[in-house]
C-alpha cells in the first residue's frame, strides 16, 4: 500500500512540474519572444472556444504613402481606439514615402527586422521577388481561419494572382483590379487654349496640347514624368507582360526591348525631352509630390477607371483634369497585385496581424480613418457616402494602400455609382490568355538579377527621353544580351509553353 502511495505521489509531482514547464514559456506578446513558425504563433484562435481574452500584442504597420503627416501621431491614436477595443492589441503605423520605401523596407527585410504587416505591389517593395526570398509567410489557413469575410469578398481569380507554388502570400487591397492606359491634361489649361481632348487618340496625338503648354505657360511642365514611374507599357502597344503580342496563339514571347514599337517609344519620350515638354528631372525624380502640385499639365496614366478624375483632382492640389484613355480595360496578373498587404516571416503574432487585415477590409469606420483622416479636420462628409478632402489638410494616404476600397467613401466628384461602375468594369475587362502564369526565375536567377540590373541603369534614362536612344538604345541592348537577356527568355518560353499546355483550349 505504502509503495502504491509513493508511486501515486511521484506521479502527481511529475504532472505539477510538466504543467509549470509549459506555462512558463506561453509569452506571445512579450518583449523578448522570437518570431513563431508560418501559422503557429501561439495565440488563441480568435474563433477558438477559450475563458479568457486574447493577450495583449503590439503590432508594427509599414506602407507606402505620397508624403509622411504632421498628423500622424493624432490617426494612430485613433486608429488604436478601434484596435484595442475590438482586437486587444495596438498599432504603430510606420508611413514610409513611396520614394524611399522600396530601399528602406528591403534594408529592413534583409536585416530580419521584427514587424508584422507590410504593403507590397508589383510596383514598389517588389511582391514577387519578396515572396521567394521568403520575406512574408504563406496565408491560406490563417484567412481561412482569421479573415473569412476579406477571403469572400475579393474574386477568385484575384487570389489566383498572388499565389506562389500554390500558396497564397499576401492579401489584395481590392480596387479596380484592370489596366487602362492614357493620359490626363489640366482641363483649366485646355479650355485656356480652346484644346479638344477628344482629338488624342494616339500617345503622339498629346503633342500639340504639351506645344501650348509650353508657348503660352513657361512656367508649368508640360508633362510630367518619373523615373521609376514611367514604363514602355505593353499593353498600349499590342503585348501582354511576357512580351506575346496580343491575339498570337503561339504564345512566342520577345525581349521588348528589341521591338520596333519599344524603339518608337523611347524616341518619342526625346524628341518631346528635347523639345522642353518634360521636366529636366525626369529620370531621377521619384514620385510626384506636393512640390509638383499644380505645376505641372498632363501625365501618363495606367490605371484609367471610374471616378478616375476626381481621385486626381484631390492629389493635383486641386485642378481639375480630363482622362483620355488610349486602350481599353484589360485586367492581367499584374494588374491583381499591384497593392497587397503581406505577413512579415519576422512576426511574433501572424494570427493578429490577419485578424487586423480583416478588421480593416470589414469596419468602415477604421477603413476610411486610414484612407481619409479625421472628420471635421482632415475631410467633410457631403452626404452619407462623399466627402471633400481639404487639399490643406495636415494628413494625406492612398485608400488603396489599406484595403477595400468599396468600403470607403467616395470623394467629391464621383459619381454615386462610382463603385458598381468599377465591379462591373472588373469583371467585363479583356482576360489576357496568359493570366494567372508567373515565371519562376530559379533556373535563371543570376542572369535574371543581372537584367533587373540593367534595367534599372537604363530604363529611367530611356523611358523619360533623357538620353538619345539612338546612342543609348544599342548599348542598353547590348549589355541586356551580355547580362543573360536571352537566356531568361528561352526559360520563359519554356516555362510559358508547359503552363499553356496544361492551362489553354486549344
Amino acid at each position: 500500500m505504502k509503495k502504491m502511495q509513493r508511486a501515486l505521489l511521484v506521479w502527481l509531482g511529475c504532472l505539477v512540474f510538466l504543467a509549470a514547464c509549459s506555462g512558463g514559456n506561453n509569452n506571445p506578446g512579450g518583449s523578448n519572444a522570437e518570431p513563431a513558425a508560418p501559422g503557429n504563433s501561439g495565440e488563441t484562435p480568435v474563433n477558438a472556444e477559450t475563458d479568457g481574452e486574447l493577450p495583449h500584442v503590439e503590432l508594427i504597420w509599414y506602407y507606402g504613402v505620397s508624403q509622411v503627416s504632421p498628423d500622424q501621431q493624432k490617426i494612430e491614436a485613433e486608429v488604436n481606439r478601434i484596435v484595442e477595443e475590438k482586437l486587444n492589441a495596438t498599432v504603430k503605423l510606420r508611413p514610409i514615402d513611396f520614394g524611399s520605401y522600396t530601399t528602406k523596407l528591403n534594408t529592413a527585410s534583409a536585416a530580419g527586422e521584427k514587424f508584422d504587416l507590410v504593403w507590397t505591389a508589383n510596383w514598389a517593395f517588389n511582391y514577387d521577388e519578396n515572396v521567394k526570398k521568403g520575406a512574408f509567410i504563406p496565408l491560406d489557413e490563417l484567412l481561412e481561419q482569421h479573415a473569412p469575410e476579406t477571403l469572400k469578398a475579393i474574386p477568385s481569380f484575384t487570389w489566383d494572382a498572388t499565389k506562389y507554388q500554390g500558396e497564397i502570400y499576401a492579401v489584395p487591397n481590392y480596387q479596380t483590379i484592370t489596366s487602362r492606359y492614357g493620359a490626363s491634361i489640366r482641363k483649366d489649361l485646355a479650355d485656356k487654349y480652346g484644346f479638344d481632348a477628344s482629338t488624342v487618340e494616339t500617345l503622339e496625338d498629346l503633342e500639340p496640347f504639351l506645344a501650348l503648354v509650353k508657348e503660352n505657360d513657361p512656367s508649368i511642365t508640360p508633362l510630367m514624368l518619373t523615373g521609376p514611374g514611367t514604363k514602355f507599357e505593353p499593353f498600349m502597344y499590342g503585348f501582354d507582360d511576357n512580351g506575346i503580342r496580343i491575339g498570337d496563339d503561339t504564345f512566342k514571347t520577345q525581349i521588348l526591348e528589341e521591338t520596333p514599337e519599344y524603339k518608337s517609344f523611347v524616341e518619342l519620350m526625346h524628341s518631346w525631352f528635347e523639345k522642353g515638354y518634360i521636366n529636366d528631372d525626369a529620370s531621377t525624380v521619384k514620385q510626384i509630390d506636393a512640390l509638383y502640385n499644380g505645376k505641372y499639365a498632363s501625365g501618363l496614366e495606367s490605371a484609367m477607371k471610374p471616378g478616375y478624375e476626381a481621385e486626381k483632382k484631390a492629389s493635383n492640389g486641386g485642378y481639375d483634369v480630363i482622362g483620355i484613355p488610349l486602350t481599353e480595360a484589360t485586367t492581367r496578373r499584374t494588374s491583381n497585385i499591384t497593392t497587397l498587404t503581406a505577413v512579415s516571416r519576422t512576426s511574433a503574432n501572424p494570427e493578429r496581424a490577419v485578424m487586423l487585415i480583416e478588421l480593416v477590409n470589414t469596419d468602415p469606420e477604421l477603413y476610411n480613418l486610414l484612407s481619409f483622416g479625421i472628420e471635421g479636420t482632415h475631410y467633410e462628409k457631403l452626404d452619407e457616402n462623399t466627402v471633400r478632402i481639404d487639399p490643406n489638410a495636415s494628413y494625406r494616404a492612398q485608400n488603396w494602400v489599406f484595403g477595400n476600397v468599396f468600403n470607403g467613401y467616395l470623394v467629391e466628384g464621383q459619381a454615386p455609382d462610382t463603385w458598381e461602375k468599377t465591379k462591373a468594369l472588373n469583371e467585363s475587362a479583356f482576360v489576357q490568355p496568359t493570366f494567372g502564369f508567373s515565371f519562376d526565375d530559379t533556373a535563371v536567377k543570376a542572369e535574371y538579377a543581372n537584367v533587373m540590373a540593367v534595367k534599372a541603369e537604363y530604363e529611367p534614362l530611356l523611358m523619360t527621353g533623357t538620353v538619345d536612344p539612338e546612342t543609348y538604345l544599342p548599348e542598353y541592348l547590348t549589355k541586356l544580351r551580355n547580362a543573360g537577356a536571352e537566356k531568361v527568355r528561352d526559360e520563359l518560353q519554356r516555362q510559358l509553353d508547359a503552363w499553356v499546355a496544361e492551362n489553354v483550349k486549344s
